[in-house]
């Protein structure tokens, strides 16, 4: 058995077998929208944003913690090996479960040594990026939009994400 912690589109999409998801946060680490995607909500050449963490002390990042039964665990870490072969890493992890003692797990993390990696810039000049970025997976706006709002449906809003959101023209 393993838990993996989503903290972007695993938190509205997770797309793989799971016995059950919980809310959860990791400490220690931001939530931004300064990865490169040219494979999912981008192409090459005109990748969209999606997000990393990035270390933070005192920070706390919430998301959700799915429990993945041992028969699942090649075949799932397998698929989100695939899934996040973009600059991201595996990395073990406490993670903080909403009313229940805290487990250790797996979480996926672009480094910023990566070749996706596009770094911080005004959020202005990301939600303009998000506007124009289509790719396989979808627009980039949906993906902002339902990460906001499943974080906001969480109880657990993200400043980041909400004013990016908000750029982007939601409303709730």
């Amino acid at each position: 058995m393993v838990w993996v912690f989503g903290y972007g589109s695993l938190v509205w999409r997770p797309a793989f077998p799971h016995l059950r998801r919980l809310p959860a946060y990791v400490e220690g680490f931001k939530r931004r929208f300064y990865q490169g995607s040219p494979d999912h909500r981008g192409v090459a050449g005109a990748p969209g944003r999606v997000v990393t963490l990035l270390p933070q002390e005192g920070a706390r990042t919430w998301g959700l913690a799915y429990e993945v039964a041992a028969a699942d665990e090649a075949a799932v870490l397998a698929r989100l090996d695939h899934r996040e072969k973009g600059g991201y890493a595996r990395h073990r992890v406490t993670l903080h479960l909403r009313d229940l003692p805290p487990v250790e797990g797996l979480v996926y993390v672009a480094t910023v040594d990566n070749p996706q990696y596009l770094g911080p810039a005004p959020l202005e000049d990301i939600a303009d990026q998000v506007r124009s970025s289509v790719g396989p997976s979808g627009s980039n706006v949906e993906y902002v939009l339902q990460l906001a709002r499943a974080l906001d449906e969480m109880g657990a809003p993200d400043p980041h994400v909400t004013k990016l959101a908000r750029l982007l023209g939601a409303r709730w």
